[in-house]
């Protein structure tokens, strides 16, 4: 990823292309193309300020620049799209970018903040700007957790918080999606619905600018047509669900509905039961420090460690998920031959993971899942650590209750966890147990 970077003289310069794990903090700029636009080659060979097109970058940069980053991206001289391979990334790491910003700015050409006389002011425009009607922009408005609206003056108007209600009008995606809830909660034919009505330059990225939103990574073929390329699109995200299905076979109790089904049985959930965990400086440390990886919580049977990680399983949907990252839990019991096996843990754990960010699925097999326990530990643990090694990964959060109920192949399983909590990763493990399971082991 190439990012714009400003000096304190309003200079701007093209980095290099920056791996994923030495990227800065950086602003991201939303727009819709007109003429003059500043390319690559413009920026490469020093004549970029000489378009009309500029005067976005400009304006993105001073903008960053006083919300403290000296970082940015532009899409229209980000990417060398004379490199096909190149332009193959950036299609398909759009979405993940966007995401990823500190925060986006939408400039509106089409939307003034001048105001003659007694006019409506600016809002009528807002509804009617060009932006909301194409393909591009939908990620761009769905993508960021920061979205800010400004006027073709650099007036800010609003963000997608403050404007959630006109977003809402206008586009008619349900404000949930917009507000961080995760994509795969909408179902696939809702989510096509989204980009019925907004328009593309070529057929194809009507199909292409919905990679992000389906979080699929899928080759770019441009000349194949609208409708080869939507077929391509649903297959691939046929072909995930059937992985899902595949990986988590039968009824051996979906994490969700077991949560559910252990808070109805306990008389439901108190927050005063589990409220005293986030003054707990223990927790607050595993919660805040990167290299804080692992929190262990250990007690006597009947303490109620199930129901204070149900309370915090809670919390972390609220902010962990509404933030863009990934949370996977799972329950074991002793009693139940489906739950209480590191097989099972595991099948759970990337189960939600794969569910929330479909795109992990290309780590698991091809072919059904083995049969024999060995053979499938081996296959499931490389899975899981393949997907936690992955340079898109969000921020993850995995919870496992009651280890000790893990009757078979805990010792596996233990050591597993260790070894993923001990290398860098944007990974965090919490653990309940009673005091007799030792993490030594």
């Amino acid at each position: 990823m190439r990012l714009l970077e400003r000096d304190d003289t309003g200079g701007v310069r093209l980095t290099e292309d920056l791996p994923n794990n030495k990227i800065p903090p950086y602003a991201i700029l939303s727009h819709t193309w007109g003429p003059e636009e500043v390319l690559f080659k413009d920026m490469t060979d020093g004549i970029g300020k000489n378009k009309a097109g500029y005067a976005k970058i400009r304006f993105c940069g001073d903008q960053a620049w006083r919300d403290g980053l000296k970082f940015f991206w532009v899409d229209t001289c980000c990417i060398d799209k004379s490199n096909s391979a190149e332009l193959q990334r950036a299609l398909n790491s759009m979405f993940y970018w966007y995401r990823s910003a500190v925060k986006c700015y939408v400039y509106l050409a089409d939307v003034s903040t001048y105001q003659q006389g007694d006019g409506p002011g600016w809002q009528p425009a807002f509804r009617e700007s060009k932006w909301f009607s194409r393909g591009w922009t939908l990620q761009e408005l769905i993508a960021p957790t920061i979205v800010e609206f400004f006027s073709k003056e650099g007036q800010r108007l609003g963000d997608k918080e403050s404007l959630e209600q006109e977003i809402h009008d206008i586009t008619g995606i349900p404000r949930k999606a917009f507000q961080g809830v995760p994509l795969s909660d909408f179902s696939v034919a809702e989510r096509m619905r989204w980009i019925e009505k907004r328009d593309t330059q070529y057929e194809e990225d009507k199909v292409y600018s919905l990679f992000g939103i389906f979080d699929v990574h899928m080759p770019v073929l441009y000349g194949e047509g609208r409708q080869k390329a939507l077929k391509r699109l649903q297959d691939k995200v046929r072909e995930d669900y059937l992985c899902l299905a595949k990986l988590w076979p039968g009824d051996p109790r979906d994490p969700h509905v077991e949560k559910e089904r252990i808070e109805l049985a306990k008389g439901g959930l108190l927050a005063d039961a589990y409220r005293w965990v986030f003054d707990n400086p223990d927790f607050n440390q595993w919660r805040q420090l990167q290299e804080s990886r692992l929190l262990w919580i250990k007690g006597d049977p009947g303490k109620g460690k199930t129901m204070l990680l149900c309370g915090i399983i809670d919390e972390l949907e609220r902010h962990v998920i509404a933030d863009g990252g990934n949370l996977a839990y799972f329950f074991c019991q002793a009693t139940d031959y489906r739950i209480n096996n590191a097989i099972a843990v595991l099948r759970g754990l990337i189960y939600l993971l794969a569910h929330q960010q479909p795109r992990l699925l290309s780590y698991l097999p091809e072919n059904t899942y083995p049969s024999d326990d060995t053979m499938a530990w081996i296959v499931l643990s490389k899975v899981l650590c393949e997907m936690l090694k992955d340079p898109n990964l969000k921020v993850t959060y995995l919870v496992i209750d009651a280890l000790d109920e893990c009757v078979i192949d805990q010792p596996q399983l233990l050591k597993l966890i260790v070894q993923i909590s001990s290398v860098p990763a944007r990974v965090k493990w919490l653990v309940s147990s009673r005091n007799e399971v030792q993490i030594e082991e």
